[in-house]
């Protein structure tokens, strides 16, 4: 073999056409707010004057918040940013301010822009922050098809910025906050109302801007989430659990738990892993010292615990039969898809024509499937059809499981034909 390497123009002749190679694309890194950081908002004095420039301010306003997810109980803001035009940029501190009805009086009649608004409202709610417009950059990102809809890869993708990572799992109770955690979070809002403006462009060009305002109106009428139903069986590993004692005692330890955490305001996994309480369960330990004897139970902390957590353990153990949950929760809904060929068929050959043509509209509109319609009433459409199955009947039945306008005209005409199919 000849190893002699080849000049350029060897190894393209001279009259070769050459396709040129683009340059690599390299985001502008975003690392200081463009006003300068500007410092807390702390006081009622302070809070005001930012409300007064709010209100004197124009166009939409940046919302955003942050908490201490898996530090404190429960998802409260400590954190509050905000930034329009002609106020600037405002780091509201909600702990000594837990009442932001002077800011929401300023911005009430704005529009208000976040990114993945479902995980802030309810804490700004909290504060007394609900918005009545809104624009959620994360949902106009996955309805233009983007292929990443996280802040950061948008704000790169749209705009050639790249912001800073590594802060957004941090405690943000801890006080005072470090000055590189206020400028994340600073950073977080500077460039959100430009983000809205240019996603709003690609909406309207897709011709989805109508399907863009439906979606933000429906997120402000779903109002706050309800609450969760037996949340003790979300503990992860309790698959391991195989018969109604063990789960009578897992939910009689997962409130033992809950109870402390919330009266600690500490994130319940922090006073004790899931792990751990699988693990005590299947051991089952007949006195304190056996439980003791445990891994996670011979720390210190959870030996002054024990008799918190035995005498949890004891009472699941004692609950009378009628008192033990059961396997799985009782649910009004279909039966997993699993089991559907098998006990229905006529339904599984439903769910899969539906499957397939909600996959091709996905394909053609670039809209993911599960915002073109929610997976959960596509199968419950698809397991207990309306009766005549009708344009007019299943547009109904849409409409009450929660489907926006665009979605009904979207969908409607192929999920009949796909109940057809059945």
């Amino acid at each position: 073999m000849d190893t002699t390497s080849e000049s350029p123009t060897d190894q393209f002749p001279a009259d070769a056409e050459q396709t040129p190679v683009e340059p690599e694309f390299t985001a502008v890194p975003l690392l200081a707010p463009r006003d300068g950081l500007p410092p807390t908002i702390e006081t009622s004095t302070a809070l005001v004057a930012y409300a007064d420039a709010l209100a004197a301010g124009s166009g939409p306003v940046a919302v955003d918040a942050e908490r201490a997810s898996g530090y404190r109980y429960g998802q409260s803001a400590y954190l509050v940013q905000m930034r329009r035009g002609g106020a600037g940029t405002g780091l509201i501190d909600p702990v000594p301010l837990p009442d932001l009805s002077v800011v929401q009086a300023a911005i009430a009649d704005a529009e208000w822009v976040l990114h993945a608004a479902n995980q802030d409202l309810p804490c700004l709610a909290e504060i007394g922050l609900v918005p009545t417009r809104l624009f959620d950059t994360e949902l106009a990102a996955r309805l233009a098809g983007l292929p990443r809809v996280g802040l950061g890869a948008v704000v790169e993708s749209l705009l050639g910025l790249s912001l800073q990572k590594g802060h957004s799992a941090a405690d943000w109770s801890t006080r005072p906050l470090p000055e590189d955690w206020l400028v994340y979070a600073a950073l977080d809002v500077e460039v959100l109302v430009e983000l809205r403006d240019e996603l709003a462009r690609i909406l309207e060009e897709q011709g989805k801007t109508e399907w863009a305002r439906q979606e933000f109106e429906a997120i402000l009428a779903a109002g706050p989430p309800a609450a969760k139903v037996d949340p003790w069986r979300k503990t992860s590993g309790m698959h391991g659990l195989r018969s109604r004692r063990q789960l009578g005692m897992l939910r009689s330890l997962w409130q033992a738990r809950d109870d402390l955490a919330r009266r600690r305001d500490i994130a319940p996994g922090r006073v004790l892993p899931d792990s751990a309480m699988v693990s005590a369960v299947q051991a089952d330990p007949k006195s304190e010292g056996a439980l003791l004897e445990l891994p996670v139970f011979r720390g210190r902390a959870n030996r002054k615990l024990v008799t918190t957590w035995f005498g949890a353990l004891t009472r699941g153990r004692e609950l009378p039969e009628t008192e033990l949950p059961l396997h799985s929760r009782p649910g009004d809904g279909p039966p997993p898809v699993n089991r559907w060929a098998d006990r229905d068929p006529a339904a599984a050959a439903r769910l899969k024509a539906a499957r397939a043509s909600l996959a091709e509209v996905s394909e053609r509109w670039s809209v993911p499937v599960e915002n073109l319609l929610s997976p959960d009433l596509v199968r419950r459409l698809m397991w207990t059809p309306p009766r005549p199955a009708d344009a007019a009947s299943v547009a109904a039945a849409l409409r009450a499981g929660g489907a926006r306008e665009w979605q009904v005209e979207l969908t409607g005409g192929l999920l009949v034909e796909a109940i057809a199919a059945g």
